[in-house]
C-alpha cells in the first residue's frame, strides 16, 4: 500500500471536469493515497447569483491578485452553491466511482476556523480603497484530527468553505488557499491544484507554454501571473511554508487530471529564497 497523504484542489470554473477528477480521485484510492477533496464551485456560484439577482464583484489587490467581494448576500449565495450544489455533486460522483466519500463545509466539527478580514486593500476605478463591508476571512487552524479520523475511516472527505471566524458567524474562504491549509494540517505529501489551464503559462493565451516550475518569492506578489493564477500561487506558497513536500498545478479537463499531475504534466511551485534580481521561473 502506498499510504501517502494528497490533498486535491478541484477548481470551480464550468471548465473543469469534476467527474473526471472524482474517477481519479478513485483510481488514486485503490491504489493505497489517503485523499482529501477540496473544492471551490465559481459556476454553480455564478449560476445562483444571476437567478436570485445577486451582483457579483471581484476585488484586484494593489498587486494584482483578484478575489471575490463577498458582502451578507453573496456569502448567502456562496454557502448554498458549494454545499447546496457542488459538494453533493462531487460526493454523488465519488460514490458512483466506489469511494465512500463525506462531505464538509469549514463548519462541520470545526473543521476551519478563520480571522476576519476587517478590511481589504483594493484598487477601485484606479484609486487605492479599503473595503470593510467583507464577510471573508483568512484560515488560521484545521481540525487535522477530525480529517485524519475520517480518513483512517476509509473515508474521502469533501471540503469547502465557508470556515468559522472568531466571532462564531461563518465567513467566506479562498478555496485554494484552504486547500494549502488543509494539506499543511495534514502533512501531505502532495496538494495538486487543478484548474481549467495545463499549468502556469507564460502567456495566458497559448497553451503551449506551460511553466515545467515556477518559483514564488517568499513575500508578495508572484512574478508573471496576475488574477486567479496569482493567487493559486500564494496558496502554494503557504503549502510548501507550512512543510507540504511538493505543489502541483495541473489541467482539470483531461480524462486522468490527478494522475497525470503526478506524473509531471503539470506546474512544481517552488518557493525562491535566493534574493538574486531577474527571472523567477525556470
Amino acid at each position: 500500500m502506498v499510504d501517502k497523504t494528497t490533498v486535491v484542489k478541484c477548481g470551480g470554473n464550468a471548465a473543469v471536469q469534476a467527474g473526471l477528477i472524482c474517477r481519479d480521485v478513485a483510481a488514486l484510492v485503490a491504489d493505497g493515497h489517503r485523499v482529501v477533496l477540496v473544492h471551490g464551485g465559481s459556476a454553480d456560484i455564478g449560476r445562483i447569483s444571476e437567478r436570485l439577482g445577486v451582483r457579483r464583484r471581484e476585488l484586484v489587490s494593489p498587486d494584482g491578485v483578484t478575489t471575490r467581494y463577498t458582502d451578507a448576500e453573496t456569502l448567502d449565495v456562496v454557502t448554498m452553491a458549494l454545499a447546496g450544489r457542488t459538494k453533493p455533486r462531487l460526493v454523488s460522483a465519488l460514490q458512483q466511482a466506489g469511494v465512500a466519500a463525506i462531505g464538509l463545509t469549514g463548519l462541520d466539527g470545526g473543521l476551519l476556523k478563520a480571522k476576519r478580514v476587517q478590511a481589504l486593500r483594493a484598487i477601485i476605478d484606479g484609486r487605492l480603497t479599503l473595503v470593510r463591508d467583507n464577510h471573508a476571512g483568512r484560515i488560521v487552524d484545521v481540525n487535522a484530527e477530525l480529517l485524519e479520523l475520517l480518513l483512517d475511516a476509509g473515508l474521502v472527505p469533501v471540503v469547502s468553505p465557508p470556515a468559522r471566524a472568531e466571532d462564531g458567524r461563518p465567513v467566506n474562504s479562498d478555496a485554494d488557499r484552504a486547500a494549502a491549509a488543509v494539506s499543511g494540517a495534514l502533512g501531505a505529501d502532495t496538494l495538486v491544484m487543478l484548474t481549467g489551464a495545463p499549468g502556469v503559462l507564460t502567456d495566458a493565451s497559448d497553451e503551449e507554454s506551460v511553466m515545467p516550475v515556477v518559483a514564488v518569492p517568499p513575500r508578495g506578489a508572484p512574478p508573471h501571473v496576475g488574477g486567479g493564477m496569482a493567487l493559486k500561487l500564494v496558496a502554494a506558497r503557504e503549502a510548501l511554508a507550512a512543510g507540504v513536500d511538493r505543489v502541483l498545478i495541473g489541467d482539470g479537463r483531461r480524462t486522468d487530471p490527478v494522475r497525470a499531475s503526478l506524473a509531471g504534466e503539470s506546474t512544481t511551485v517552488r518557493v525562491d529564497d535566493t534574493p538574486a534580481a531577474g527571472d523567477h521561473h525556470e
